[in-house]
């Protein structure tokens, strides 16, 4: 028999079984993607003091890691945006910035690899020559991993980066970033 108190261990122990990395399609997707952004870089990380908006908002496509419930999206939990290099609206170059994961989701279903996938993914669909990131020193492993290569050490508001660019042989063009892609949790051992 199920009594009440298992309920409630059972709901501390909930973790959504899958997610959906996509682009943001709808308003709820693109307010809770800039308010995860805020709560990562402004207030966790301490990098900027109200808000880590800027200009290039206004023309990057913003893509979401969404976790899901019975197959619906139904929370923000990662984000990034790519956008073209400014001022090279024919050459290719594109780049990613501003990846967030909700700290909770961290170790849940391979989101920020994902985010990355889709990222240079969608970029190569869309003429994509060469994808370029600004990466925080302790994720530069991580990148190395998913056929990036270290171009310089560089810092960024203070913080110690890579100049790091994408192999795009890795990532094969994402023409449909509405549907995105799905991510199973971990399962625990």
């Amino acid at each position: 028999m199920l009594c009440i108190d298992d309920l409630c261990e059972m709901a501390d122990a909930y973790a959504p079984a899958e997610y959906l990395v996509r682009e943001a399609a709808q308003q709820w997707e693109r307010d809770e993607a800039m308010a995860l952004r805020r709560a990562v870089f402004c207030i966790e990380q301490g990098i900027f003091a109200r808000d880590d908006r800027d200009a290039t908002d206004d023309c990057a496509q913003l893509l979401v890691a969404m976790s899901c419930n019975g197959g619906m999206p139904e929370q923000v939990v990662g984000t990034v945006r790519i956008h073209r290099s400014q001022g090279d609206q024919a050459a290719g170059e594109w780049w990613g910035s501003r990846l967030a994961v909700h700290p909770a989701f961290r170790s849940q279903g391979h989101l920020g690899v994902t985010l990355i996938r889709l990222a240079v993914s969608r970029a190569h669909a869309l003429g994509c020559k060469a994808f370029f990131a600004q990466v925080q020193k302790q994720n530069v492993p991580l990148f190395g991993k998913l056929g990036w290569k270290v171009l310089e050490e560089t810092s960024v508001h203070g913080r110690p980066h890579a100049l790091m660019q994408a192999d795009l042989a890795w990532y094969p063009p994402c023409h449909d970033p509405v549907s995105g892609f799905v991510t199973r949790a971990k399962v625990a051992a």
